[in-house]
């Protein structure tokens, strides 16, 4: 199959997804955009949501539709490291056997994440960066595809743990989820209060996705859409020439060269999901506030002036 055919069957395959996804949940549809398009970039996804808005329903339904292997971890104080890689145990024969855990799994629902000591939460970097993990001097490779989505709770609420930044940059997109409007709030009355449950079919295999992750990095880029994602991160660093007098201002610290693959590669997935075959400005610029909100630090006194990190980003445009 051309890779013309290829992008075209993505566009009909996703829509599909989307439908499926739309059983379950009612609108949230630019949330489940980007962890599409997360998934087919083979990124990281983190929810950042109050309790109670289907953060951990969003991620169940569409692990069923992409036919996936699913696993929920849910994030908690007294969580070890081994509760997630797994532990060695001593067997009848006296020999040390590997049980595996959770993270041994196509997609990993890492819930509350910041509710675990920094300890618990690097477990998970390795698994994120590298595809794999390293227990007890062995190295075990994760199936593929491999994905985190992580949810978190608001900072402000107690007892969580801020994510270091260098575990924050390991997340292609932070996702802000917002209250439902009220007519999809009736909407979810409605449905949830019935002894009625959608079913959800599974539309692909785990093969297929590797294909198609595989298919958005053959796309071709043009080398003024790069140079416009790298432009986009250097301006946010304020110890840069490029920065202007507003992000010294307010921010601390910048985005890191991770910032400026991920805007590419996500660029590349706007594209061919909406049927097109390579991306431009435009493609950057829609993913550009996913990629960058968790990237950029703010200092006291954007803070003080209730100055949000969408803001700082839409000034860069």
């Amino acid at each position: 199959m051309s890779d013309v055919t290829a992008i075209q069957n993505l566009v009909q395959k996703q829509k599909a997804l989307k439908a499926e996804v739309a059983k379950v949940i009612v609108g949230q549809d630019e949330v489940v955009n980007q962890i599409v398009l997360s998934i087919f970039s083979g990124g990281h996804a983190l929810l950042v949501g109050v309790p109670g808005l289907a953060k951990t329903l969003m991620v169940n339904t569409i692990s069923q539709a992409l036919g996936l292997d699913f696993k929920r971890i849910q994030f908690t104080p007294d969580l070890m490291p081994s509760d997630i890689l797994g532990s060695e145990i001593l067997d009848e024969s006296r020999t040390f056997k590997f049980i595996k855990g959770p993270i041994f799994s196509n997609i990993i629902l890492a819930d509350e994440i910041n509710r675990t000591p920094p300890k618990t939460q690097a477990a998970l970097l390795e698994a994120m960066q590298e595809k794999s993990v390293t227990i007890a001097g062995q190295h075990y490779k994760l199936a593929l595809p491999f994905f985190v989505l992580a949810t978190q709770n608001p900072i402000e609420q107690e007892g969580t743990y801020p994510l270091p930044e260098a575990q924050l940059d390991r997340f292609m997109f932070a996702i802000k989820l917002d209250y439902p409007s009220f007519a999809e709030e009736v909407q979810v009355v409605k449905s949830t209060t019935t002894d009625f449950s959608a079913k959800v079919d599974s539309l692909f295999t785990a093969e297929e996705i590797i294909e198609f992750q595989h298919l958005i990095r053959r796309i071709p880029v043009a080398d003024n859409v790069i140079e416009y994602a790298v432009t986009l991160v250097s301006k946010t660093r304020p110890d840069n020439p490029l920065a202007t007098d507003f992000i010294k201002n307010y921010l601390d610290w910048g985005a890191g060269p991770r910032a400026s693959q991920n805007l590419i590669l996500a660029a590349k997935t706007h594209a061919a999901l909406n049927g097109k075959y390579s991306p431009d400005i435009e493609d950057v610029q829609a993913v550009a506030t996913g990629i960058l909100r968790h990237r950029i630090i703010k200092n006291y006194k954007a803070d003080a002036e209730g100055i949000s990190e969408e803001m700082i980003i839409k000034k860069l445009f």
